[in-house]
């Protein structure tokens, strides 16, 4: 019988834990110094070449700090980085903050840039751990996330942001201690696998008042750090005075995971006996990004790095706390309960245990009996109302189930083989997509989503009755879900041909989108909105039209997708008041403003779409121009009669200038600052049609607002201070593109 994964002998018959690789006795190489001040350093750390398991593991003790204190010899990056904490996959670094101010009379502060490269060790930054923070006022930090690993120089692009508002900078007291949501201060995750990263500081508003948001709060501070390990102080951080500077000069905790390299597999690894570094009684654990970790078995307990392993755990030594009732008997990596002459049962205590025959045994035996049952019933209660749950908030309307099949478990996972990495179709922030083939022989696309909290579980709902109303051709059919999973699944057709931002950024040669092909992608995608801002039952605005969240089937007509963020309204409702989401570099600034969305904010992110279709370029260019933004980008070059020099050479040759120009000034219109003044999306995909078919409609060369022009300039990274504006204080300010 397998053991429980409890372990060794305390003689006070307390409760006892399996020593790991910090508290066992072997935790150091025989004759290594075990300890540097507080912190113990386990194997394969180790103080000094001759303590460590290969140089990237060996740790300077600092003896002139008292106590003394930890830093690894290499990385480079990290040899000023104090060690705080090691555990069996974990280093905790204080790490530095990325600053910056505004304001040349702040010369007690620095400004710091808050970059970090440890490519080519055994350490990644933990996505898990660790929260970008940013704090200021009318402030974003943008985390550049490098490709390769060669200088500062190369190409990056950028991998998730954070925005810190206030809507008046000498009304600091509305933001709130210890709430990091967007006043003030935000918190945003961070991308997997990080090695290489830098952190841009940008100010987004000056306010029109008085005193400048640089007079009031002259700094903007970022930081990566693990999560709960920082409170916002609220106004007081805010303060010229630097306080947040003066709380974290000393560095901020952050978790670095750390693993060794593998081959395709952990079972790879263990045939190259010179480099596995797992030692006897102790198993390979696979992390992410091609790298692996030891892991004493169950049963065993020390050090899983050196030798000779790990040793077997004693349970039946625990005294009263051993896992048997009465007879324990010790084997290696387990243990077997049993019961003596004259009792019945087990002899486990998590299970029947030993009772004793006698004239009540009879009772005893039903008694526990009805324990268990009890036990089982409840757990079953507990999976039938979950499903009840979700049932629950989609059975309001009859049409909701109506064409939707409810799968079990079962049928999903046959269907995926096993949700097989090998039928990965896609990933997204939300989670991963399967490629399936159900057992009539269709195909389908099975997205099992990353719920963690409240939140996306609301929007997993929100997903299936959005798409439960909805029956358009180019808009992805949702074919059913199943309840019975911890995950929830949701089921839709097979698109075969994967997205739109794959096809223009990433172009295949053998078979690219010509100009025609992108005109029928662009009506069908125009179509698809019409049909959802006036032709559903209710209307329903997107909230995240992007060109990643629109799929081409096997005959490259287009397809909108990922409803998750979508809202319902009544037919005569014209906006939604919300909490601020989507994709930065789609976002419509009068919703970024106001909070409110309206049909023609889908409109605006459509418009964007329309440039990259035109020009193949990224909604925030990865590029060592000034002008990073590509509507401010684009919209300087129509201003300059120079469209031509931007259109995507793919296309050049296909299109005449008379289209594109159509096509430009059309997405110029969509992009209106007054959200009033851009187009229906009926009135969108008609003019894309008259191109289309040749009958070009007339010009209309939109007249910009003065604000248009400080919005572009907004845009841009590294925008100017003297660009003003206002913001609720309300409204959350953190972006995660997904």
């Amino acid at each position: 019988m397998k053991a429980i994964a409890l372990a060794p002998l305390a003689s006070n018959n307390t409760a006892i834990i399996p020593k790991n690789m910090l508290t066992a006795r072997n935790t150091t190489k025989q004759g290594c110094q075990r300890e540097c001040g507080n912190l113990t350093i386990p194997y394969p750390f180790g103080i000094g070449a001759e303590c460590a398991l290969d140089a990237w593991f060996i740790i300077k003790c600092d003896n002139t700090y008292n106590p003394p204190k930890s830093f690894l010899e290499t990385p480079p990056d990290l040899k000023d980085r104090e060690i705080v904490e090691i555990t069996e996959t974990e280093v905790v670094i204080r790490n530095k903050i990325a600053s910056k101010c505004y304001r040349s009379q702040v010369n007690e502060i620095p400004e710091r840039f808050g970059d970090l490269n440890i490519v080519g060790s055994p350490f990644t930054i933990s996505h898990t751990a660790n929260k970008l923070t940013v704090i200021g006022c009318n402030d974003y930090a943008m985390i550049g996330v490098y490709r390769g690993n060669q200088s500062h120089e190369t190409p990056f692009y950028y991998g998730a942001g954070c925005m810190a508002m206030c809507a008046e900078p000498d009304k600091t007291n509305e933001v709130i201690p210890g709430s990091c949501s967007g006043l003030g201060c935000c918190q945003t995750s961070i991308p997997v696998g990080l090695q290489k990263f830098k952190i841009d500081l940008y100010r987004f508003f000056e306010n029109p008042h008085n005193k400048t948001i640089s007079e009031l709060q002259p700094c903007t501070y970022a930081f990566f750090a693990r999560e709960g390990n920082f409170s916002f102080g609220g106004a007081s951080d805010l303060t010229p005075n630097g306080t947040v500077f003066k709380r974290t000069m000393q560095g901020v905790p952050l978790v670095l995971n750390w693993a060794f390299e593998r081959s395709a597999s952990c079972k790879e690894a263990k045939k190259n006996t010179t480099a596995y570094v797992c030692q006897s009684n102790s198993e390979c654990v696979e992390s992410d990004g091609g790298k692996y970790h030891c892991s004493c078995r169950s049963g065993y307990e020390g050090n899983p790095y050196l030798e000779p392993g790990c040793t077997d755990i004693n349970e039946c030594a625990a005294g009263s706390n051993s896992p048997c009732s009465m007879d324990c008997i010790n084997t290696q990596g387990s243990y077997n309960c049993s019961c003596p002459n004259g009792y019945s049962g087990d002899g486990f205590k998590s299970r029947a245990g030993c009772v004793k025959i006698s004239e009540n045994s009879f009772k005893d035996v039903i008694i526990v009996t009805k324990q268990r049952k009890q036990i089982l019933q409840k757990r079953k209660n507990l999976e039938r109302n979950s499903g009840m749950l979700l049932q629950q908030q989609i059975s309001c309307s009859e049409s909701v189930i109506a064409g939707m099949k409810i799968f079990t478990a079962d049928e999903l996972y046959r269907a995926t083989d096993g949700f097989n990495k090998d039928r990965i179709h896609g990933k997204g922030g939300h989670g991963t997509v399967y490629k399936g083939m159900l057992s009539e022989g269709k195909l389908v696309a099975i997205k099992r989503t990353n719920i963690v909290n409240e939140l996306e579980l609301q929007q997993f709902i929100n997903e299936m009755v959005i798409l439960s109303r909805i029956n358009h051709r180019n808009i992805v059919q949702l074919l059913g879900c199943c309840l019975e999973t911890e995950v929830p699944l949701l089921v839709y057709e097979f698109i075969q041909n994967g997205n739109l931002f794959h096809h223009i950024h990433n172009p295949n040669e053998d078979f690219p989108i010509t100009w025609k092909m992108r005109l029928q992608i662009a009506s069908d995608s125009a179509g698809a909105l019409s049909y959802l801002h006036s032709s559903s039952s209710n209307p329903i605005f997107h909230r995240d039209i992007k060109s990643s969240n629109i799929l081409l089937d096997d005959k490259y007509r287009a397809k909108i997708s990922d409803f998750g963020t979508s809202i319902l309204v009544a037919i005569d409702q014209t906006h939604a008041t919300t909490r601020l989401m989507g994709t930065f570099g789609y976002l419509d600034p009068g919703y970024f403003h106001l909070g409110q969305y309206t049909d023609k904010s889908d409109v605006y992110s459509f418009g964007v779409v329309l440039i990259e279709l035109l020009t193949a370029q990224k909604p925030l260019r990865t590029t060592n121009e000034e002008d990073r933004s590509l509507i401010s980008w684009f919209h300087s070059h129509m201003k300059n009669s120079q469209l031509l020099d931007i259109i995507d050479p793919q296309i050049l040759e296909e299109g005449s200038k008379e289209e594109f120009l159509a096509i430009a000034n059309l997405a110029m219109r969509c992009l209106n600052l007054e959200g009033k003044k851009r187009p229906a999306m009926n009135e969108v995909q008609q003019e894309i049609e008259a191109v289309r078919s040749h009958h070009l409609p007339q010009i209309i060369t939109p007249k910009w607002p003065k604000s248009q022009e400080v919005w572009t300039e907004i845009v841009k990274y590294g925008p100017s201070p003297e660009n003003s504006s206002s913001s609720p204080s309300e409204l959350s300010r953190s972006f995660s593109p997904r």
